[in-house]
């Protein structure tokens, strides 16, 4: 088989209000520690990163408040769903990012989670909170700019 077809990237889920809620600095890949019953539920693409966010625990990272449903055909060893889970970074990242996240008051927010592979993969981003006009500003600017691809679509 071709290694192209291997590392295919199959999305699961996005995160779609972190950009709104949060002004992305930096983005990381970061592997996953996932037992069998989560990633059987993950490929049926049920997932939702909405309130979830990563820590730097003993130089360990851990994905919080993440809810992978339980697998429907699971039996009694199925997941707890908003169990924690062990990120993988190498341990440069581990301690830049404990330092960015205790010193700048900055947070992890998960960007989305897919599959590269067979290989189960989240990318987060180091995040600084927007305060409310930014926010407002976001909204302003995405309507001026739907607003300018009507007009250009009807000039056509």
């Amino acid at each position: 088989m071709s290694q192209n077809k291997d590392k295919a990237v199959h999305p699961v889920t996005t995160n779609r209000q972190a950009r709104f809620r949060y002004e992305i600095l930096e983005t990381v890949e970061a592997g996953l520690v996932l037992t069998g019953t989560e990633v059987k539920s993950l490929r049926t693409g049920k997932c939702s990163l909405g309130e979830g966010y990563a820590t730097v625990e003993n130089e360990e990272a851990w994905l919080v408040n993440v809810h992978i449903p339980e697998y429907t055909e699971g039996n009694r060893f199925n997941h707890d769903p908003r169990r924690r889970r062990k990120l993988l970074l190498t341990k440069r990242q581990l301690r830049y990012f404990n330092g960015q996240l205790h010193q700048k008051g900055l947070t992890l927010v998960p960007m989305r989670l897919y599959f590269s592979g067979r290989v189960a993969k989240v990318e987060l981003g180091l995040a600084r909170g927007k305060k409310l006009y930014d926010k407002r500003q976001t909204i302003l600017r995405r309507e001026s700019d739907r607003q300018i691809e009507r007009e250009t679509f009807r000039r056509r």
